[in-house]
């Protein structure tokens, strides 16, 4: 296997959506076609419901998916379908909003005041932008969990992964989707497809991510772990990680082990025309859709 090299680490930004929920981007809104067929991940925690208990109201989507990943509390979604549901610890929401849909996300605590998630936006290519929207909302219980020998423990969201498939599936992107949890220092190697755009994104503990300069990407495991890594050449929470073309990644866990998702899409290639929640190809395509909002046209009669 060919080493799939650490191009480029960044640190998520603190920002504020929806009505006033604080929380931190990995990427987003910028150069699309660096992450194509990813538009945008957000990491939305905190520990203060003040900084959250807006949420997300009513707002519209076209043109692309929104996947929803729910670590600690809850969200209760509800949409201008008639759709409704509340996303708790572990569970996956995967929504296609095709030609439009406008909906909520509200979301509340534990008991300890935590709430944690991620959303990552996914284009849709431009055959499928005006298709009906659905929903795939998965249960933690359905999703399932492979753990290695060495107590290595992946969640597959989605793809095919160990010999384990993720039950979101018909999906345009054909993503891989999952929740790493290496132990501390261990070594560990991760086959991807090496035609699909790759990244992982850091949120608890710390690792180092191999690049196409470090020998020790090309070493035997039992090799590396006899190795001192210096903790400022590992990635630690809310860093991106970003890999060049390869087969494989490798990343060595720090003192406290390393978690991450790893997520990797197949490109689509085509132009983009994004602004706020509505990707489309055209600038004639974006001005539709926002000529539909104020028309009240927006919601097709053919979604229902």
């Amino acid at each position: 296997m060919l080493l799939r090299p650490a191009i480029s680490t960044s640190l998520a930004a603190p920002t504020i959506e929806g009505a006033g929920v604080h929380l931190h981007r990995a990427f987003g809104f910028n150069t699309p076609e660096v992450f194509d067929p990813f538009l945008l991940f957000d990491d939305f925690r905190n520990e203060d419901p003040a900084a959250y208990a807006g949420g997300f109201p009513w707002h519209s989507h076209r043109g692309i998916e929104t996947i929803t990943y729910v670590l600690s509390g809850t969200i209760d979604h509800k949409d201008s379908l008639g759709n409704s549901g509340l996303l708790g610890a572990g569970d996956v929401q995967w929504m296609t909003a095709g030609s439009g849909i406008m909906h909520q996300e509200m979301p509340f605590g534990n008991k300890s005041g935590q709430m944690h998630g991620f959303q990552l936006w996914a284009n849709l290519p431009g055959s499928l932008k005006m298709t009906s929207p659905r929903y795939q909302d998965m249960n933690s219980n359905d999703i399932p969990t492979v753990v290695d020998d060495d107590g290595t423990s992946v969640k597959v969201i989605t793809g095919e992964f160990w010999g384990k498939k993720g039950p979101v599936d018909g999906v345009a992107a054909d993503p891989l989707y999952l929740d790493i949890s290496v132990p501390a220092g261990l070594c560990k190697a991760f086959k991807v497809d090496t035609y699909r755009n790759t990244f992982a994104y850091v949120f608890q503990g710390a690792g180092h991510f191999q690049d196409a300069s470090d020998p020790r990407g090309i070493l035997l495991e039992k090799e590396v772990m006899g190795q001192e890594l210096n903790i400022r050449d590992m990635s630690g929470d809310r860093t991106l990680v970003q890999f060049g073309t390869g087969d494989k990644i490798v990343v060595q866990a720090g003192p406290e082990g390393v978690r991450f998702l790893l997520i990797a899409g197949t490109p689509i290639q085509e132009p983009v025309a994004w602004h706020g929640p509505i990707v489309m190809n055209t600038r004639e395509e974006l001005q539709q859709a926002f000529a539909d909002l104020r028309n009240d046209k927006f919601i097709k009669p053919t979604d229902h």
